[in-house]
């Protein structure tokens, strides 16, 4: 089967999949989550071995199991305790394991459990924006309110990154000249960016009728969208050309690994959340931020 054939075929079944998850939300996306990042992980500490460096997996996927079950259950104000123990952990595992290059080590340990665990866990929060809060145990497990507003959030993003990608790569071959990123990833162009964007706003339009959200959220956050999954993207073709990989693994037939696939939305998923919590769901955040400003001048 063409290399084509095959990435078209894992596409349409990692897309079906992920939006069931999206829409069930709750344990189907904790467990989602929960492969993707251990495998992005993992991906992750086998590209920095290219380049010399040995984070430890190990510290990585403790860390990531503990941001998952903070963002499932919500619990925001433990986070800083886990960046702690993380950090602190990532220069213990370095001290005692005795491994050249020490510095890289922990440095690569604790991006690791950041890049590839704490930044795509934010989809769970994104997806309980808009969550009544639940009386009973049964229901903070189980997380039966699943038709709220994070779910249209998260629809509205999953879709305005996928018309990025396609209006980048249909734009850039057909009218590309000038490079973005010529070092980077050569065969990413200005023209192919632009397009990407153009798409995302139009298609964010369309989405954004459906979930009602005003048109000054639309462009903003179709801005924010198209331009972080662009950055995702080069910044792991960045992490691929200093180690001198082509792709972060062959799990996924015609895409490469799990990297590879997701990482429009690594930078994405943060960005979009805070943006829809403190400027659309929760604006008390934004009117403080407006006082405190205006406190200093």
């Amino acid at each position: 089967m063409k290399n084509s054939a095959l990435r078209v075929i894992t596409g349409w079944i990692l897309g079906l999949i992920a939006l069931a998850c999206i829409i069930f939300g709750g344990l189907p996306l904790l467990i989602l989550l929960a492969i993707i990042t251990f495998l992005a992980s993992k991906e992750f500490v086998q590209i920095l071995e290219h380049k010399g460096f040995y984070p430890s997996l190990k510290v990585i996927v403790v860390a990531d199991v503990i941001f998952a079950v903070l963002a499932y259950f919500n619990c925001f104000h433990l986070v800083p305790l886990a960046f702690t123990a993380g950090t602190m952990i990532a220069f213990m595992w370095v001290l005692f394991k005795g491994k050249q290059p020490y510095t890289a080590n922990v440095a690569t340990t604790i991006v690791g459990f950041v890049y590839s665990g704490w930044f795509p866990l934010h989809l769970l929060f994104l997806r309980d924006l808009g969550t009544t809060n639940n009386t009973s145990s049964l229901q903070m497990i189980l997380k039966t309110d699943f038709m709220n507003a994070g779910l249209g959030y998260v629809i509205f993003m999953f879709l305005l990154v996928i018309f990025t990608d396609v209006g980048c790569y249909y734009f850039g071959r057909k009218f590309g000249k000038h490079k973005l990123a010529p070092v980077i990833s050569p065969n990413k162009t200005i023209e192919g960016s632009i397009g990407g964007a153009v798409c995302a706003l139009v298609g964010g339009f369309i989405i954004a009728y459906f979930i009602k959200l005003p048109w000054y959220h639309t462009i903003i956050a179709g801005l924010l969208v198209t331009t972080f999954a662009q950055i995702g993207d080069l910044c792991e073709s960045l992490l691929k050309r200093d180690a001198g990989v082509k792709d972060s693994g062959n799990l996924l037939p015609g895409h490469g690994g799990f990297l590879d696939r997701t990482d429009s939305y690594v930078f994405t998923i943060p960005v979009i959340y805070y943006y829809f919590l403190y400027f659309v769901v929760d604006t008390h955040h934004w009117v403080d931020l407006l006082s405190f400003i205006k406190g200093i001048f």
